[in-house]
Formats: C-alpha cells, sequence, structure tokens
C-alpha cells in the first residue's frame, strides 16, 4: 500500500528542479491556504502596528509571480495589469489598493498569476534548464540563473507565509503548518 502525496509536496527523491519547483508549490500552496474563504473584512484585517494585510498579500505575490517570471527571466512586460504599479515605481501600492478590491477578485488575481508563472517557468526549465541565464542582471552585469530566480521565489514565499500565519491565526484561528490533504481553494468566503 502506498500513500499518495498530495499534489503541493515536492518529491522525496527527484531531480533538483523537481524539489525546487517541489518548494515552492508547497509555499504557494500554504499561503493559499492560509488567505482562503475570506470576506472582505477578514482579508483587510491587520495584526499590531502592521500595514500588512492577506488581501495584500494576496496582490503583491501576484505581482511578484508575473514580474518574475516575464522581466526578470525574458525581460517581456509582465502585462497591463501591472503597468501603474511599475510606470510609477510605487512598490507598496499592491498592499494599499487590496483593500478597495473584491476579495473574489484579489483570488482570482494571485490564483490566474501563479498558473502564468508556472507555465513560463516550466517552458523555460524544458529550453534550458536551471542553468540558463536569464534576463535579470546584477550591478555588475552578470546575469542571474533561472536557479536564483527560483530560489527568489522560495524566500520570498517563506517570508510571507510566515505573515500570512500570523495574520490567518488574527481573523479565525486557523493554525497550523501543514495544509490538509483534501484541501482545495474556494476563494471568497
Amino acid at each position: 500500500m502506498t500513500d499518495a502525496l498530495p499534489p503541493w509536496e515536492p518529491p522525496f527523491a527527484g531531480t533538483e528542479a523537481e524539489h525546487l519547483l517541489g518548494a515552492l508549490d508547497r509555499l504557494r500552496t500554504t499561503f493559499r491556504w492560509k488567505a482562503d474563504g475570506l470576506d472582505a473584512a477578514g482579508l483587510r484585517a491587520r495584526v499590531g502596528a502592521s500595514s500588512l494585510t492577506l488581501g495584500g498579500l494576496l496582490e503583491h505575490l501576484a505581482l511578484v509571480e508575473d514580474v518574475t517570471s516575464t522581466w526578470k527571466l525574458r525581460g517581456a512586460f509582465p502585462g497591463e495589469q501591472w503597468l501603474a504599479v511599475l510606470s510609477d515605481g510605487d512598490y507598496e501600492w499592491p498592499f494599499a489598493s487590496a483593500a478597495d478590491d473584491e476579495p473574489a477578485d484579489l483570488y482570482a488575481t494571485w490564483d490566474d498569476a501563479v498558473a502564468r508563472s508556472r507555465g513560463r517557468i516550466a517552458e523555460a526549465l524544458a529550453e534550458g534548464g536551471l542553468d540558463q541565464p536569464v534576463h535579470v542582471t546584477a550591478p555588475d552585469g552578470r546575469r542571474a540563473s533561472l536557479r536564483r530566480l527560483l530560489c527568489d521565489l522560495v524566500e520570498e514565499y517563506g517570508r510571507h507565509t510566515g505573515h500570512a500565519d500570523l495574520l490567518r491565526e488574527a481573523v479565525d484561528g486557523r493554525v497550523g503548518e501543514d495544509v490538509p490533504a483534501d484541501w482545495r481553494p474556494v476563494g471568497a468566503g
């Protein structure tokens, strides 16, 4: 008898790319679970003096997904929905603007950005693997690798999933580190 792993779990034994993508998907899923099923008040809730909200994190991470999988990866424009924030350099915009967005729109923005990012990253991996240079460069002109972009996404989600833990617990007491095996996203509550 074998116990199947939930689809977001990294493999126990796989390639480096499978492990990086698996770790990223586990963090994405944990983040989405922490943010899932909330109404507007839940998505706008804050903890202490922090201005972070789950809605703001959904919008911020959607922007991160699109920028990473377009501009940083290939030098391409990440899409019209991000034109305002990218043209004026107001990188706090996703955090503040989410307060005016409907919950269903916030969930759809994140879900769609993740789907686009998964597709673009899978395509890039198929074309050249983790060692291929990407568009983004260091100050000295060296180009980053796809491996570096994936590690940066893992780090970004690690930080913000920790924030989501605290925010969700403050909203309704949901705690836990492991997403239930039968969980599927439902969106707005």
